[in-house]
């Protein structure tokens, strides 16, 4: 048996919107997720004194709540892409695979959004609000979300289309 052949042309706008998606999530890997910050200019020089690692943290130091939808995303819009033209698999169910994990992907994202601080530990956390100092987003769990938000609003309007 062999493996169909992808062809690009067949690829629909809500498949490459996926895989688009997917991609994005991808380069969200690589930005800052949470980021240490502060009003008072005395501590935010402190903090820029400090090791970039201590004050920035990127997508594996910042919990499963950020690695694990990026990876779902990627994986996600790779297998809508390349198998979404074949009747087979859209019949047994792909679009509805689709929608359940992108739906996942933002429901954990979602969850990472409320959880921020807990990859801090209580006497840390307890230290840094004692200090003035706020734990906040980084442009990488931003921009995840944005490919998870726009991943759910391909794959609904996939499984309405068919």
């Amino acid at each position: 048996m062999s493996l169909p052949r992808v062809r690009p042309a067949a690829v629909t706008w809500r498949e490459w919107l996926g895989l688009a998606a997917g991609l994005l999530a991808l380069g969200s890997l690589f930005l800052p997720w949470t980021v240490l910050g502060a009003a008072n200019p005395d501590l935010i020089a402190a903090l820029a004194e400090l090791p970039q690692d201590d004050v920035v943290r990127d997508v594996w130091k910042a919990g499963f709540f950020a690695w694990f939808p990026a990876l779902v995303l990627l994986l996600t819009g790779f297998a809508v892409a390349l198998t979404g033209q074949i009747r087979a698999v859209r019949v047994a169910g792909l679009p509805q695979l689709w929608l359940v994990a992108a739906s996942v992907a933002l429901a954990l994202l979602l969850i990472g959004w409320f959880t921020l601080g807990w990859q801090f530990g209580t006497e840390q956390r307890a230290l840094l609000e004692e200090a003035g100092i706020a734990i906040g987003t980084g442009s990488g769990r931003v921009l995840a979300t944005v490919a998870a938000a726009t991943s759910l609003l391909a794959a609904v309007l996939d499984v309405r289309a068919r």
